[in-house]
């Protein structure tokens, strides 16, 4: 009987696999197809028109398209850098400090894990617009520094990572408590701080309603946002459906070469932690 169901597990793991692939493919063929290839031939068959649909892109209102890419690359890269940074320490102090009110703060924080970051988009455009930063890079940046869930992941990786006794010896000897976040702590935490990085850039390069709702200058975009405003040019003008794909394939690009090169830290905490078992 375990024989029979010895490959159910890796059958279902590669069907899910294809499930999640399969988009990412379909995108990739897409993209080599013109125009009138897209919506005529079949959704397997691979086009000729790659180098002519970036050619296009390229020059899609003088460049557009990039500038909408390095807005995301600003947002994500940013905001998710200051992220893991206050996760990092918020977390640590969460984890190692004990003080009154330490309980309800982790609690509340697990309760914003739940609430959708959509809920939250209506209520801070009312508080931005307040102190007029709505329609500028700010707008976008400021509500994805932080993150509860990368807290709620730090604190975690805090408390598993940074034993106590090293703190300890580390107080015993005269060092301040930023010295011992700075030179001890963190260095400890880098694979569940990448960790946090990694979920943070991702969600706000893909975020699209935040930005749909505090930005009205195209000049600002994110590529999600600018990606759209281009789908919904497509009723009219049908040509740009073709560049829509080629953009979409390539946004998805940094983050597959994110991944690639932070996974580095991964390993490297697994082998460390097959080192200390």
């Amino acid at each position: 009987m375990r024989a029979r169901l010895g490959g159910l597990p890796t059958f279902v793991l590669l069907l899910g696999a294809a499930y999640c692939l399969f988009p990412v493919a379909w995108v990739l063929i897409a993209a080599t197809k013109s125009t009138g290839e897209l919506f005529s031939t079949s959704t397997l068959s691979v086009g000729s028109s790659l180098v002519a649909n970036l050619g296009e892109l390229h020059g899609y209102r003088g460049g557009v398209f990039w500038q909408w890419v390095a807005n995301s690359a600003l947002y994500a890269g940013v905001g998710a850098l200051l992220s893991a940074a206050l996760s990092g320490v918020t977390g640590y102090a969460l984890a190692k400090y004990a003080f009154r009110g330490r309980a309800l703060i982790f609690n509340a924080l697990i309760a914003g894990v739940l609430v959708p970051a959509v809920v939250l988009a209506i209520p801070q455009y009312l508080l931005l617009s307040k102190v007029g930063l709505t329609d500028t890079y700010l707008s976008v940046l400021l509500p994805s520094v932080i993150s509860p869930y990368g807290i709620y992941l730090a604190r975690i990786y805090a408390a598993a990572s940074v034993p106590e006794d090293v703190v300890e010896a580390a107080r015993t000897d005269g060092a301040s408590e930023v010295r011992i976040l700075g030179s001890i702590a963190l260095p400890m935490m880098v694979p569940g701080l990448v960790t946090v990085f990694l979920f943070q850039f991702v969600s706000i390069w893909n975020n699209f309603m935040l930005p749909y709702i505090m930005l009205a200058d195209d000049g600002k975009f994110p590529v999600t946002l600018g990606l759209y405003t281009m789908l919904k040019q497509g009723n009219t003008t049908p040509a740009l459906y073709t560049l829509v794909v080629t953009g979409s394939l390539v946004s998805v690009l940094p983050l597959i070469a994110l991944f690639l090169t932070l996974q580095r830290y991964w390993r490297i905490d697994l082998l460390s932690g097959a080192v200390k078992a």
